[in-house]
């Protein structure tokens, strides 16, 4: 019933141009372990920016506190990979114009798979889709400093121990290192919109986000985090922005906040201030919590092992249509004649 109630603004099938049609999930991310987010390699700070505490509009709190970002990227990327996954262990990632298969980073998309059509892409020799899930940086509801905190490690040799025990090494090892960490249960909250999606690209969508539990750096080791999405509308434009809902949301909590904050109190704050946007323009559809189980019961059914099969293939078929077809050479008299094929389903950004 849930899909049903969202068909006015669900695309009955992909199309090469834009229609208007939005879904917006507000998605609550929880980490679940300590966290690493940021830009650059080992000893970078955690990315984190200073915004206002409370929204603008209340006047509540105007005050500036340094909120940890978890950027676009760092949500995009493990979901990406894990959509990515099941791809390929069912054998629906194409090969590109070099001939190797279809992967993330090397500049050579195979610009036809569900990650390319979905995701977006950039080839280097001419060619781009541009996503259709748009994505901003999440926000912390408390700041850095009551959620970041420094772990020092060291390295420790095979013995079990700093010292090799060898007569010409008496010294002990020096590899010592101080990280900084989000700690676990630190709330981001997120929002997240689909574009011109499909019902099955919005199940496959949806499942990346759910089934995805590793994020930011060192994720074989730390990273865990649980996402839940509070929220689903139906619009004709975007509805507010992460930092917008998590202004708000700090507003709606009762005084003084501290770590670890109740999750369930959270999460009916934030529910309270998203059940104001069924009032925002354009929008047309807002699922009820009822419904929003019953989504994701439907997104888990078509992900399970008796149809995740059937339901990957269907929707790598419904892009038959648009896929670039390879054309040969054909040679006139005596000058070569290169016919290009043409990717239909390519957009510039």
């Amino acid at each position: 019933m849930s899909i049903q109630k969202l068909s006015s603004v669900l695309a009955q099938k992909y199309e090469n141009f834009p229609k208007g049609k939005f879904i917006t999930l507000v998605i609550l991310r929880t980490t679940q372990s300590e966290t690493i987010f940021r830009t650059e390699g080992s000893g970078e700070r955690i990315c984190s920016e200073a915004v206002q505490a409370g929204a603008p509009q209340n006047g509540y709190d105007e005050s500036t506190i340094q909120r940890l970002v978890m950027t676009k990227r760092k949500q995009v990327a493990p979901e990406r990979r894990f959509g990515r996954e099941h791809l390929r262990a069912h054998e629906l990632l194409h090969t590109n114009k070099d001939g190797s298969l279809c992967s993330l980073n090397t500049n050579a998309p195979c610009e036809m798979c569900v990650d390319c059509f979905l995701y977006g892409f950039a080839a280097g020799g001419g060619g781009a889709q541009k996503s259709r899930i748009w994505t901003e940086d999440a926000f912390s509801v408390l700041p850095s400093t009551d959620t970041l905190a420094d772990r020092t490690i060291n390295a420790i040799y095979e013995n079990g121990t700093m010292r090799l025990k060898r007569e010409e090494d008496t010294k002990a090892s020096t590899s010592l290192n101080t990280s900084e960490y989000i700690k676990p249960g630190v709330h981001f909250l997120d929002v997240v919109t689909l574009k011109d999606v499909t019902s099955d690209e919005m199940r496959y969508i949806i499942g990346n986000i759910l089934f995805t539990s590793r994020y930011g750096a060192v994720s074989s080791r730390v990273g865990r985090m649980e996402n839940q999405i509070l929220g689903v509308f139906g619009s004709i434009c975007e509805l507010p922005s992460s930092l917008e809902l998590v202004q708000a949301t700090y507003d709606a909590l009762p005084k003084p906040l501290e770590h670890p904050l109740n999750t369930k109190r959270l999460i009916q704050a934030s529910k309270e201030v998203i059940s104001t946007w069924k009032n925002k323009r354009g929008v047309s559809v807002q699922l009820s919590e009822d419904e929003i189980t019953a989504l994701i019961a439907d997104v888990e059914q078509h992900w399970s092992e008796e149809e995740r099969d059937n339901f990957l293939k269907r929707l790598n078929q419904s892009y038959e249509p648009w896929r670039q077809v390879a054309t040969e050479s054909k040679k006139g008299k005596g000058k070569a004649k290169k016919e290009d094929a043409s990717v239909v389903g390519n957009v510039g950004n």
